[in-house]
């Protein structure tokens, strides 16, 4: 395992042209980059973040789901098709970032009926994640579905419903958005197990505020022993949000805190 921040946790505090050197500085080996906007998506845009990552070995990027990621699902061919224009915009950067990984959130689950997973039609699902995945995989990159509270994996379950259409599916375990969906992480680390990819860390004060890991009271050697009897051994990525702490060096020590808890688990 080693320890990365996403740049989503430099999200309105810096471009992510200038969120890599920042990151680079500070001594972090691994990114995920948070491409955050349409003018961030394609060729262009990924070699001009390759030009300035420095050392910083980027594992995976993300973008702003809620812009096209719906839409890919749509049975609308026009709606679908200007979706999948963009999904292979993304791609472009990624490939350029040498990226391996496409951290996916997939359907927006607004409504409370869709929340409910009553309405979900796992074959239709599973049809369009089936093309996204073949999609991705032309670009070199692995389609990973994250559990997100609003998003398509919700729930329990869903992960394995989806990997009977894309067996190769990647998961993506986020502890926040565990606690806020109000399901244990461990049973969503439970149901991805070896498919794990990649993981976004966070702590939570007593208070319930979400900080930094290494500032609250995560049991974070737990999750660590956890990880590694599922036979993990990719990145552990810092995400948090801008307000959550104070200045970038914070990020560093944090990473720092994570990287002696590996040791200790040697």
């Amino acid at each position: 395992m080693r320890v990365g921040v996403s740049t989503a946790s430099l999200f309105d505090r810096k471009n992510n042209e200038d969120a890599l050197p920042c990151l680079n500085e500070l001594g972090i080996k691994t990114a995920e980059v948070f491409l955050t906007s349409f003018s961030e998506y394609g060729e262009s845009f990924g070699k001009l973040l390759a030009s300035r990552k420095g050392e910083l070995s980027v594992h995976s990027i993300h973008d702003l789901n809620s812009q096209f990621e719906p839409q890919l699902f749509s049975t609308h061919e026009r709606v679908k098709q200007d979706a999948f224009y963009w999904l292979k915009k993304v791609m472009e950067a990624g490939r350029e970032l040498g990226a391996s990984c496409y951290t996916f959130h997939g359907t927006a689950r607004y409504k409370k009926a869709s929340r409910s997973g009553k309405l979900d039609n796992f074959p239709l699902m599973g049809k369009a994640f089936s093309e996204i995945y073949e999609t991705c995989a032309d670009y070199g990159l692995k389609l990973c579905l994250e559990n997100v509270e609003w998003a398509t994996y919700n729930r329990l379950g869903v992960f394995k419903e989806m990997k009977k259409y894309a067996p190769s599916l990647g998961g993506v375990l986020d502890i926040k958005q565990a606690r806020i969906s109000g399901y244990d992480y461990r049973d969503y680390l439970s149901e991805m197990g070896e498919s794990i990819t990649h993981v976004h860390l966070s702590d939570i004060d007593e208070k319930g505020k979400i900080c930094l890991p290494g500032r609250g009271i995560f049991p974070f050697k737990e999750l660590l022993k956890r990880l590694k009897d599922v036979g993990f051994d990719g990145p552990l990525l810092i995400e948090v949000y801008k307000d959550d702490y104070q200045t970038v060096q914070e990020l560093k020590e944090s990473a720092d805190y994570l990287n002696e808890l590996l040791y200790s688990l040697k």
